[in-house]
């Protein structure tokens, strides 16, 4: 037992001095203790908000066939008569045990229900998240190359004017063109078939991906193109093409390395951007996604349902600020070095 006991005091006292010693190791320290401390403040802000709500939880499951008897018996089996900090203790350490509650519109298990949903949102975000940033940054790099030319100035007046449509002007417009009017190549609804995957359904994803994509596109167009021309201007740049090298070494080799570590920033906030306009987009396309049930969950006041997808979107937030200033730290030689 003793030895057991020296070798978790040695192991932690390892993992500290990792984390004093190596920045990024501090860092991921650092943010973890925040993301939970930061979990849990939401917790309570969502349970608080939802006990908020108008109307009555148990009133929502009867419906018509509500009658003072049968209010209680529910509001009894839903723990809904005890008080707000005993309600809250039992849903919270049920969430740390991994039971997330019954819906209350049908029954079933909150996670089971809506497991399939977080992967279809997933694809969704992901796809939208990897095609954006690859044009966008394609595009930000090329207008950067021949800057104040007339690709440089076209491409930024686009950028700025899509920047100011909402994601449903987005998504509207890309029905009426490629699927109302003009093209009919493309379903108008994103209905995945119950069963089936997203990847299984490729057409129905196109414009969801297609409207969130070139949502995010201009603002990592933007970055990307003012970072290159930071790193363009700079004294190791100006040394490199004075050294004879080709303009395409240069710009690949000496000037995007030292332009990412701003641009993954500005990347990691808009995969956290995605993450609220799933809500408007799967909504337009009837998408079966996060965003599509967590509105169906607040107009049925189905409180489990509605806790679960808050604190799943919360999550991810938490996890994409971590692994974001991680990669950003690690993309940046002088602030990874042990000091």
């Amino acid at each position: 037992m003793s030895a057991l006991a020296a070798a978790a005091e040695h192991g932690s006292d390892r993992l500290a001095r990792l984390s004093r010693g190596h920045p990024v190791m501090r860092l991921v320290a650092v943010r973890i203790v925040l993301g939970v401390i930061t979990l849990w403040l939401v917790s309570v802000v969502i349970f608080a908000a939802t006990q908020a709500l108008p109307g009555n939880a148990a009133y929502a499951v009867l419906g018509h066939s509500a009658t003072p008897q049968r209010l209680h018996a529910v509001e009894a089996q839903l723990h809904l008569n005890r008080p707000l900090i005993s309600q809250y203790g039992s849903w919270i350490g049920g969430v740390l045990h991994g039971n997330f509650g019954t819906s209350l519109a049908n029954g079933e298990s909150v996670s089971a229900l809506i497991g399939s949903r977080i992967v279809n949102s997933a694809v969704l975000v992901v796809a939208a998240g990897v095609i954006g940033t690859l044009i966008a940054g394609l595009l930000g790099v090329l207008a950067a190359a021949r800057r104040d030319r007339w690709f440089d100035h076209v491409a930024s007046v686009v950028a700025l004017a899509v920047t100011a449509l909402p994601e449903f002007v987005v998504a509207i417009a890309l029905v009426i063109v490629f699927s109302v009017l003009v093209l009919h190549a493309l379903p108008a609804v994103s209905a995945i078939p119950p069963g089936s995957e997203p990847w299984q359904n490729l057409k129905e994803l196109i414009l969801p991906v297609a409207t969130l994509a070139i949502v995010i596109a201009p603002y990592i167009f933007r970055m990307v193109r003012a970072a290159m021309i930071e790193a363009l201007e700079s004294d190791y740049v100006e040394m490199a093409r004075l050294k004879g090298l080709r303009p395409r070494r240069v710009l690949l080799l000496h000037a995007f390395p030292n332009a990412i570590p701003p641009v993954i920033q500005v990347v990691g906030l808009n995969l956290l951007y995605l993450a609220g306009g799933i809500v408007v987009v799967e909504y337009i396309f009837n998408y079966p996604g996060v965003g599509a049930a967590l509105v169906d969950a607040v107009s049925n006041r189905d409180i489990p349902t509605l806790q679960f997808i808050v604190l799943v979107l919360t999550t991810f937030y938490v996890f994409v600020n971590i692994v974001t200033d991680v990669i950003a730290l690690l993309a940046s030689p002088r602030r990874r070095a042990v000091r």
